[in-house]
C-alpha cells in the first residue's frame, strides 16, 4: 500500500467510527449500558440492529404522548403490535422475533446527552436497576426520537434473550426507515432527516481531508 494512502485511511477510519458511535445518540445509550452492566459483574450485550428499529417503532406507538409514560397514566403498546406492526415496519422477519426480556422508557421535554438519558430519565429506581442487570438478556437495541421536530423526547431500550445473528433478522441485512430518529446497531448516525444533515457534514470531513492530505504531500 502506498504511504501516501495512509494518513487518508487513517482519517477515514476516525470518520466513520465518529459516525458509528459517537455521533448516535442510540449507540452510545448501549455502550453506557454495557459499562455498566460489566461493571456490575454482567455480560455484554450484543446490539441488534432489528431490535434496535424495533425500539424506535415502539416510541412512535405512544403518538408523542410523554404522559403515557410512567405515572399513573402509565401505558405500553401490546404485545401482539411486535408480530403486527413493529417488525413488518422495521423488515425484521417475523419468524425470527425473540422474547423480550426487559424495557426501560423514558420521556421528558428537553434533549439530553444520553450518559444523562441513562443515569435521569431511564434509571429511576431499582425496578429499573434490577431490568438493566438481569442475567436473562443477551441482546439490547436502543432508540430515540423527538416529536414533531421536537421535544418531547423519547428514550426506548429493549432486551431480549435471542441469539447473536438468528434473532430480529433483517429482510436484506438492512433495516427500513419509516421514522425519524436514531436506533443502535445500524452503522449510521440516524434515519430521516437527521441522517441526511449528519451525511452532509461527513462528506464535508472527507472533502476537507482530501485537500489536507493533497497539500501536506504536493499533490
Amino acid at each position: 500500500m502506498s504511504f501516501l494512502l495512509v494518513p487518508l485511511l487513517f482519517l477515514l477510519a476516525a470518520a466513520d467510527t465518529h459516525m458509528n458511535v459517537t455521533d448516535n445518540p442510540a449507540d452510545q445509550l448501549v455502550s453506557v449500558i454495557n459499562n455498566n452492566r460489566t461493571a456490575h459483574k454482567s455480560s455484554s450485550l450484543y446490539s441488534n440492529q432489528g431490535l434496535g428499529c424495533i425500539a424506535l417503532q415502539y416510541i412512535k406507538a405512544y403518538q408523542g404522548d410523554c404522559k403515557a409514560v410512567g405515572g399513573p397514566n402509565a401505558k405500553k403498546p401490546f404485545d401482539s403490535q411486535f408480530a403486527e406492526s413493529f417488525a413488518p415496519s422495521c423488515g425484521v422477519q417475523v419468524s425470527t422475533l425473540s422474547s423480550i426480556t426487559g424495557r426501560l422508557l423514558g420521556c421528558q421535554s428537553k434533549y439530553v446527552d444520553p450518559p444523562k438519558a441513562f443515569s435521569e430519565v431511564l434509571i429511576e429506581n431499582q425496578k429499573s436497576l434490577d431490568i438493566l442487570y438481569d442475567k436473562n438478556h443477551t441482546e439490547v437495541g436502543a432508540a430515540v426520537s423527538g416529536s414533531d421536530g421536537g421535544g418531547p423526547y423519547f428514550w426506548c431500550v429493549l432486551f431480549s434473550n435471542g441469539k447473536k445473528i438468528s434473532s430480529f433478522v433483517l429482510e436484506g441485512g438492512v433495516a427500513k426507515l419509516t421514522q425519524t430518529g436514531c436506533f443502535s446497531g445500524a452503522n449510521d448516525a440516524c434515519s430521516g432527516a437527521i441522517d441526511r444533515s449528519r451525511s452532509s457534514h461527513f462528506l464535508q470531513f472527507v472533502a476537507t481531508a482530501l485537500v489536507a492530505v493533497g497539500y501536506s504531500f504536493g499533490l
